[in-house]
C-alpha cells in the first residue's frame, strides 16, 4: 500500500461538523436567546459585552449560568483607567497582598535547612525563583479577583504558550518572562495602577537578588599534591574580595576545586579573574573557568 494521503476536503467537513454540533447545543442556543433579550432591553449594554465579555459569555454558557448577569460590571470596568490611582483602598489592598505573597515566599525560599543542601549555582538561584513565582501568583490572584476566572484561563494559556514555544535560558528567565507578560495583560485590562505596582515590586526584587550574582568557579590543573594549599589560597582571596562562599567541592583525583559564591554588587568578572590570578601564588595556582548566573 502507498503512503496515506490526507484529504483536506474531508478534514474541512469534519471540522465543520464539529462546529455545527457545538453551536447547535441547547444550552448555547438558550444562552444566545437570553443574551439577545437582555441586550435588547438594556440600552448601551451591547458595547460593554463586545468589548470585555466575549470569552465570559462562552464560559458562562458552558457552565449553564447566565452569561449576561455581570455585563453591567464589565461596563464599569472599562471606565477605571488612570482614575484607578485615586482609589487608595484598592492600591493599599493590592500592595499588602503582594507584600504578603513575597514574605511567605521568602519564608519557604530561605528555610533554615536549605543552606545545608545547596551545592550548585542552580540550587543557589532557587530562592529568588521561588519569591518571583510567589509574586506572579499574587498578581494573577488580584487580576482574577477583579475580572473573574476567565482571566485565569487566559493566563494559563499564555503560560503554556511560553513554556512550549519560548526558549528561556533558565527558570529565572522564565519567571521574568511571565511577570512581564502579566504586566502587559494588566495594562491591556485597563488597570494601570496595578500594572505600575506590580512593575515596581518586580523591579525591586530583581535589584535586590540580582545585585549579588551567583558565580561558579572551577579551578583545574592544580599542581599535584598542592590541592589543600590551593583551596586555602583561593578561599582567602575570595574572602578578601568580599565574596560570600556558598559551597566548595574538592576532587583530589582530578586536582580540581569547584566554588559557588555570591559576588559583591559592583564587582565584575574581569576584576575578580584578575584578582584571583594576581593574589594566588603561582606554585598553587590552577586554570580558572567561570560561570555567572
Amino acid at each position: 500500500m502507498g503512503p496515506h494521503v490526507p484529504n483536506p476536503r474531508g478534514e474541512k467537513k469534519g471540522l465543520r461538523g464539529l462546529l455545527w454540533a457545538f453551536f447547535l447545543q441547547p444550552w448555547f442556543i438558550a444562552a444566545i436567546k437570553q443574551g439577545t433579550k437582555v441586550l435588547a432591553d438594556t440600552p448601551g449594554l451591547g458595547q460593554g459585552v463586545c468589548q470585555r465579555g466575549g470569552m465570559h459569555v462562552l464560559t458562562a454558557a458552558m457552565r449553564g449560568s447566565n452569561p449576561f448577569e455581570t455585563a453591567s460590571d464589565m461596563i464599569a470596568l472599562t471606565s477605571v483607567g488612570w482614575r484607578g490611582f485615586l482609589d487608595g483602598s484598592y492600591m493599599f489592598e493590592s500592595f499588602t497582598e503582594l507584600i504578603l505573597a513575597v514574605a511567605l515566599g521568602m519564608a519557604i525560599a530561605f528555610h533554615p535547612t536549605t543552606k545545608r543542601t545547596v551545592d550548585t549555582a542552580e540550587e543557589a538561584e532557587l530562592p529568588k525563583v521561588y519569591i518571583m513565582y510567589a509574586l506572579i501568583g499574587a498578581v494573577i490572584g488580584v487580576v482574577v479577583l477583579k475580572y473573574g476566572t476567565v482571566i485565569g484561563f487566559v493566563v494559563f494559556g499564555l503560560g503554556g504558550l511560553m513554556r512550549f514555544r519560548t526558549e528561556a535560558g533558565s527558570t529565572r528567565d522564565t519567571g521574568r518572562l511571565i511577570i512581564v507578560t502579566l504586566i502587559g495583560l494588566i495594562s491591556g485590562l485597563n488597570l494601570p495602577q496595578f500594572a505600575v505596582l506590580a512593575t515596581a515590586f518586580a523591579w525591586v526584587l530583581i535589584y535586590i537578588f540580582d545585585g549579588h550574582p551567583v558565580c561558579s568557579l572551577e579551578v583545574s590543573e592544580i599542581p599535584k599534591g598542592r590541592l589543600k594549599e590551593a583551596s586555602d589560597a583561593y578561599r582567602r582571596v575570595l574572602a578578601e574580595l568580599n565574596c560570600k562562599l556558598i559551597s566548595e567541592r574538592k576532587s583530589f583525583a582530578k586536582s580540581r576545586i569547584n566554588y559557588v559564591f555570591r559576588a559583591p554588587r559592583k564587582s565584575t568578572q574581569v576584576g575578580l579573574h584578575n584578582a584571583l590570578c594576581e593574589k594566588v601564588a603561582p606554585d598553587v595556582r590552577g586554570e580558572i573557568d567561570w560561570e555567572i548566573s
